[in-house]
């Protein structure tokens, strides 16, 4: 198992370096000057080109390049070139926990919903329930994101007042105004999520309740219940975790365009004013961390396998 890990882990490590030196290149091939437009009103070709030389964006590329990868060695990412320069570090401690939140509430939502749905499907095949289920899952699909988010503010927020429509508030200061603040978007990116959980559900369960095995333990008096939840549900796990580990991408994508309707100053938020004030620094910032994040899902993923099913080891 320590030799799969140090594996993994120096994988991860190139990944993250491959992500980070593309998305580098990347900005500076996408056409725009950051300087000039931010100097547009303000400053003439001489301040344009100060600013530039002071915050090195007048170096060659590979030159720039060489300085911010030294720079992040060091754990340094950088400040925003916009503002009062804001070390990115401090931009992303703030954003994080409130993109982590809502992905953690989104995916808690999405669990709660499609296990019991799946297991139904599964148990009552074609028919009312089957159907019903199979339908709300394509209909969770088809709805795009930011239509539903919209949806619910004009229902929740606006005409009933249940919810407030933007913002957010710190669990430490208050869990129910957190939870009042990340319940609709979380609804909004976990719908789509719990789409894909309760298809996958049940499929895996169709394929294990018509198994051999299944037959031998129900011939020996075991009730449904142990039956479902003892033997049929631990089995079609396998499957599902790996696909909730790739939905992970919806889910954090979700996120991205969510947060910017409830106006959530989340990491998908900074992300997304990075990307159109051409923020350099930032962007690289969220983008490694963002890295990061599938990269320890995707392991945490490997690593369910052999607590679902003892029989897998990774030597």
């Amino acid at each position: 198992m320590s030799r799969y890990l140090l594996r993994r882990f120096l994988g991860a490590v190139v990944v993250m370096w491959a992500v980070a030196t593309l998305v580098f290149f990347m900005l500076r091939v996408v056409p725009g000057d950051p300087i000039a437009a931010m100097l547009a009103d303000v400053g003439g070709a001489e301040e344009i080109a100060a600013l530039r030389a002071k915050l090195g964006l007048d170096q060659p590329v590979y030159v720039q390049y060489a300085k911010w990868f030294w720079n992040l060695l060091q754990g340094d990412l950088g400040a925003s070139i916009y503002g009062s320069r804001v070390e990115v570090s401090r931009i992303i401690a703030e954003a994080l926990p409130r993109t982590l939140s809502l992905a953690a509430l989104s995916a808690v939502i999405a669990i709660v919903i499609a296990v019991p749905a799946g297991i139904i499907a599964a148990t009552h095949k074609n028919t009312l329930a089957d159907n019903a289920v199979s339908f709300t899952a394509f209909l969770g699909l088809s709805m795009p994101d930011f239509w539903l988010a919209i949806m619910l503010i004009i229902v929740f927020a606006a005409n009933l007042k249940w919810m407030p429509a933007i913002g957010y508030v710190a669990m430490d200061e208050s869990f129910w105004l957190w939870l009042k603040h990340l319940i609709l978007p979380a609804i909004a990116v976990g719908t789509g999520f719990s789409a894909i959980i309760a298809r996958m559900i049940r499929s895996s369960m169709l394929e294990v309740l018509s198994a051999d095995y299944m037959r031998v333990a129900a011939s020996k008096g075991l009730t449904n219940r142990m039956l479902l939840l003892g033997h049929a549900l631990p089995n079609a796990l396998i499957p599902v975790v790996t696909v909730m580990g790739i939905a992970l991408a919806l889910l954090m994508a979700g996120a991205v365009v969510v947060e910017n309707v409830f106006a959530i100053k989340g990491l998908g938020r900074v992300l997304i004013v990075g990307i159109l004030n051409r923020d350099y620094p930032v962007v690289q910032g969220a983008v490694l961390v963002v890295s990061a994040i599938f990269i320890v899902s995707n392991l945490l993923v490997d690593l369910l396998y052999v607590v679902i099913d003892p029989r897998i080891r990774y030597e």
